[in-house]
């Protein structure tokens, strides 16, 4: 009888961490979507980043519940809603982890060389209407940088420097006193290299700084979350044979 008391406190204590994990991945969800530093100027350009606001939105909300469930199971004693919390913890940390290992997969695939031939190829100029060189611009702009390792990017080997092959980069790379709708400081010495003229950084490094914050973030919380269901089942799964 103490041992099964024991697994009870234990199944409450892993619930509240699991509500905990999931306020927790919300917490991050809406930080992402409400931008707290201006990250979702380049967000709104990338259906994928914008996607991943809202997925930990989802999550969040979904594991709070699971965790509330879980809880109000053992108090209560309930082995239909013990059972009911093993099958979609389980259900979520199959979810959850094929996630991780899709996403570790895909960042190795992920190449600095491969986002260059794209921009060299399809990057039109400051004026394009097409999706792309906009969103390119935006990022540019917003971030303060230029092309995927520098100014270098649009050289002969690109589709811009075909296009305008008197201007060596777009007007994107060029320092403005503010960085998302201000004018350009000088365009002039800006077009010549003068230093404190150009974002002479690549946005590749820059956007993969501003990333990290919010992938070390999440990922130390749904690591804790995953060791944290693993228990919560294993205890859920032992009250619900011992529950008369």
């Amino acid at each position: 009888m103490g041992v099964l008391k024991f697994v009870t406190y234990m199944m409450f204590l892993f619930n509240v961490l699991i509500f905990i994990g999931g306020v927790c991945l919300l917490a991050v969800g809406i930080w992402l979507v409400a931008d707290p530093d201006g990250f979702q100027r380049v967000v709104i350009s990338n259906p994928l980043l914008s996607a991943g606001g809202y997925i930990l939105l989802i999550i969040g909300i979904a594991l709070s519940l699971l965790g509330f469930l879980g809880c109000f199971g053992a108090i209560r004693k309930n082995k239909t809603l013990l059972l009911l919390f093993f099958v979609l913890v389980l259900l979520f940390f199959i979810m959850e982890l094929t996630g991780v290992i899709l996403a570790l997969s895909y960042q190795k695939t992920v190449k600095q060389e491969q986002f260059l031939v794209e921009l060299q190829r399809f990057y039109k100029g400051d004026n394009a209407s097409e999706v792309f060189s906009q969103s390119w611009n935006t990022i540019m702009i917003a971030l303060s940088c230029c092309g995927i390792s520098g100014l270098n990017d649009f050289g002969n080997r690109s589709h811009f420097h075909e296009m305008y092959p008197s201007t060596p980069w777009p007007d994107a790379c060029c320092r403005r006193d503010n960085p998302v709708s201000g004018k350009i400081l000088d365009r002039e010495k800006c077009m010549q290299n003068t230093p404190d003229f150009t974002n002479d950084q690549g946005c590749f490094m820059t956007i993969a700084r501003g990333l990290k914050k919010y992938i070390s973030i999440s990922g130390a919380i749904s690591s804790g979350v995953l060791v944290t269901e693993v228990f919560a089942m294993f205890s859920a799964i032992c009250l619900y044979y011992n529950f008369d």
